[in-house]
């Protein structure tokens, strides 16, 4: 008897969930058909990120490389949870073709409020597609230099060397021109520009800069650092040290090493590097010079 009792009530609450709360079109949108809706929701949006670190996984242990590694992810991610939304739409009795009415409306506002939330959308697939930056690339774009961390669908989100988190809008990657210094290789070549006194000697000039930079445990020997003579200065002979450096992150404060390896360099052996000077000329005018110089009186303007 109880379990009959309780057969009914859960019968009764079943009945009352079913009855529709609105329509859309012909379908009849009941309680128990939004309740069933979130779950398939919820599930889709976890399995989604299941779904992804297991492909993740698979990649890696192939050796695929990290940026077609993450574009998979991240699509495979989209794709679930868009097709989970559209059986949670199918549940509810609203099928895709009931939607285009409401999409057409969509549409007309994305056009006209939503324009910036659009472009960035779109940018970020393009970014997935073309991966003209991927995780881990360090980037300048406009006045922001850093570390990407995260490609996301609207917006990616980069790091400074100062351990400062920007996120900047996907569009900016596409309509302004991007810097990416870890594209080609994963190696970057460094310029570091030096003066020494005239009368300095060149040959033992560039053997200190190329032997500094060789130094240095972060620098490439491969490619070999070089040092040119790169011009002569009002006060100064310049040089131009160049080498080559596998740890882009570091670049900043692996020159500020290697430029005080070349003042103790230059200290050791005697060369100077000099103040920039000016010579100046005073041209001293006698009284007579000044009276010569005095405007002449036109005779006719004094009648």
């Amino acid at each position: 008897m109880e379990d009959t009792e309780l057969y009914q009530q859960l019968k009764q609450i079943w009945q009352m969930l079913n009855e529709p709360i609105f329509r859309i079109k012909d379908a009849e949108v009941s309680a128990a058909s939004v309740l069933v809706s979130i779950l398939l929701m919820v599930v889709a949006v976890y399995g989604s990120k299941l779904v992804s670190k297991i492909v993740v996984k698979q990649l890696s242990r192939r050796r695929v490389d990290s940026g077609v590694r993450d574009s998979i992810a991240k699509f495979v991610r989209y794709v679930l949870v868009v097709m989970g939304g559209i059986f949670a739409l199918d549940n509810m009795g609203i099928s895709i073709s009931s939607l285009a009415a409401v999409g057409a409306v969509l549409m007309v506002g994305i056009g006209f409020g939503l324009q910036n939330v659009t472009q960035n959308f779109i940018a970020g697939i393009i970014l997935l597609i073309e991966r003209p930056i991927k995780v881990g690339d360090i980037i300048r774009v406009g006045d922001t230099s850093g570390k990407v961390i995260d490609i996301r669908v609207r917006s990616s989100i980069i790091q400074t060397r100062d351990d400062i988190t920007i996120i900047v809008p996907n569009s900016k990657f596409i309509a302004e021109e991007v810097t990416n210094e870890s594209l080609a290789s994963g190696k970057i070549r460094q310029h570091i520009t030096v003066g020494v006194a005239y009368g300095s000697d060149v040959a033992l000039v560039k053997k200190i800069l190329i032997a500094a930079a060789l130094e240095h445990p972060e620098v490439v020997k491969e490619p070999k650092p070089n040092a040119l003579l790169k011009d002569f200065g009002e006060s100064s002979l310049d040089f131009d040290l160049r080498f080559w450096c596998q740890n882009i992150w570091r670049i900043e404060s692996i020159t500020s090493d290697i430029r005080s390896i070349i003042v103790e360099r230059f200290k050791e052996n005697k060369i100077l590097i000099p103040y920039p000077q000016r010579d100046l000329h005073i041209v001293e005018s006698s009284p007579q010079d000044s009276t010569s110089r005095a405007p002449t009186q036109n005779p006719e303007l004094d009648h």
